[in-house]
Parts: C-alpha cells; sequence; structure tokens
C-alpha cells in the first residue's frame, strides 16, 4: 500500500489550536479517533508540503 493505493474509507479531519499552544490534527474514520499534536513550526512544515503536494497535483493534473 501507498500513497497512490485508492481505498474506499471516508474519514473526518478536524484542524484547530490546542489550549496548550499546539496544532491539533483530529481524524476520525470507521470509530477510531486520532488526534496528533504539532508544535507551530512543525505545522507550518506540514501547511508547506501541503502546499507542495496541491501544486504538484495541478501539474500532473493539467
Amino acid at each position: 500500500m501507498g500513497i497512490n493505493t485508492e481505498r474506499d474509507i471516508q474519514a473526518n479531519l478536524q484542524i484547530g489550536p490546542t489550549d496548550h499552544g499546539m496544532v491539533r490534527l483530529f481524524i476520525e474514520a470507521d470509530g477510531v479517533e486520532i488526534p496528533m499534536d504539532f508544535e507551530p513550526e512543525e505545522a507550518e512544515e506540514i501547511a508547506d508540503e501541503i502546499l507542495a503536494a496541491v501544486q504538484a497535483a495541478r501539474i500532473v493534473k493539467d
């Protein structure tokens, strides 16, 4: 399995700040909840990676 393997799974993603100054990615799927907390600097790196993936996906799509 890899990033290009399609799956028929629905999930909910929530993103927001915590009361401890962290950024939380909260994923829920099939009754499983995964909270992932990141320092703001780590969250910025993740955001940069997401934006880079968006740009790459647009190139592939065109």
